[in-house]
């Protein structure tokens, strides 16, 4: 079974899981696959999924964001607070997303200038967001923006709304949110970028061999920050998402998402070492984070047995794909070493040869 092959089973294996865990909570809830029930999911999923693909994109090249649940309060708290200043809605959504980029190109040049650990460089900016958010806001949410700042989080497209006999509107269809049409969207985008563009192709080989990378001339410190932007960006829009929907601006809010963030893409298959993860992985495993977490609170499980099983799912994922780049280690060991045997052996009778002809 080749690498292709096998990145598939991986894909498939997770895909399983999911529909297997629908079909476990359908027939254990009879309130779980209803349609009011499924749009819950899916804008659950959405934020998670926006910052999950940010944190694929930065494990690929092998390193971590720590950052991302500050950056999406702080993203959340700066796009409110420029439109209670009074600029326009669209201008102060397109401002907060900005904020998570510039806290994204912060972590790319720690990481890349100063040449700290993304452990480290991501950690030190995560409280430093967080401070931030808290500063501004004398660690009080953000409120009274126009009803047209709730629309990204609320509004939904095909919505089929009727006025009843009493005057009051009857929803027929609530339609399909908005924050799940930008999922897909940026799912989309991003599989296209990381499949066919040199920048996507020089993620995945800065993850697999960095140095390697250098050397057959990728900018490798540039690609990196692309990888951190693009992180920050996707943080910031689910910051203002994630305000849009409350119509309020948390500075406390995004707490730990990052590891669900981080979960997302793991449990989708993004190897923890770099260089392996595709993005419908990461949302196949955001989706399977929040039907796990929806599916087992709709069933009266207590949250914190909740942490507890989503903890050892992550454990286990993370344990067979450690279990599987040994393998594959060892596999491209025992392949050197025969290349290594054949070569002398050519060389041996070539020499020999040589010998022969001189006698």
């Amino acid at each position: 079974m080749n690498e292709k092959q096998k990145e598939m089973l991986r894909k498939v294996a997770s895909l399983a899981g999911l529909i297997l865990l629908v079909i476990t909570f359908t027939l254990t809830n009879e309130y779980f696959f209803t349609l009011n029930n499924v749009l819950t999911i899916g804008l659950q999923t959405s934020t998670i999924a926006l910052i999950g693909i940010g944190a694929t994109i930065v494990i690929l090249t092998g390193g971590i964001d720590l950052s991302t649940g500050s950056v999406v309060a702080l993203s959340g708290v700066a796009a409110a607070m420029v439109v209670n200043m009074g600029v326009p809605v669209p201008l102060g959504i397109l401002f907060g997303v900005l904020v998570g980029g510039l806290c994204g190109l912060a972590n790319g040049l720690i990481v890349t200038v100063m040449r700290l650990p993304p452990f480290i460089a991501t950690l030190g900016t995560m409280m430093v967001a967080r401070g931030l958010a808290l500063y501004v806001t004398n660690a009080a949410p953000v409120s009274g923006m126009p009803e047209s700042f709730a629309e990204l989080g609320n509004g939904a497209l095909f919505r089929v709304v009727e006025v009843g006999a009493n005057g009051l509107p009857i929803v027929k269809f609530p339609g399909i949110p908005y924050p799940v049409i930008i999922m897909i969207f940026i799912a989309i985008l991003f599989t296209f970028a990381l499949s066919q563009l040199k920048v996507g192709r020089d993620i995945y080989a800065i993850g697999s061999n960095e140095e390697a990378a250098r050397l057959s001339g990728i900018k490798t410190n540039q690609v990196k920050n692309y990888a951190y932007i693009a992180s920050g960006l996707l943080s910031g829009l689910a910051g203002v998402i994630l305000a849009s929907r409350l119509v309020t601006a948390q500075p406390n809010g995004g707490v730990a998402y990052e590891l669900d963030a981080i979960a997302s893409a793991v449990v989708g298959g993004t190897s923890l070492m770099g260089g392996v993860g595709t993005i419908p992985g990461t949302l196949i495993g955001s989706f399977i984070i929040v039907v796990l977490r929806n599916g087992l609170n709709m069933n009266g499980v207590s949250a914190f047995v909740q942490q507890i099983i989503i903890g050892l799912v992550i454990i286990i994922t993370v344990a067979l794909d450690q279990l599987r780049q040994t393998k594959k280690s060892n596999h491209n060991e025992k392949n050197d070493s025969n290349c290594l045997s054949y070569f002398r052996f050519i060389y041996s009778f070539c020499g020999a040869s040589a010998f022969r002809q001189n006698q």
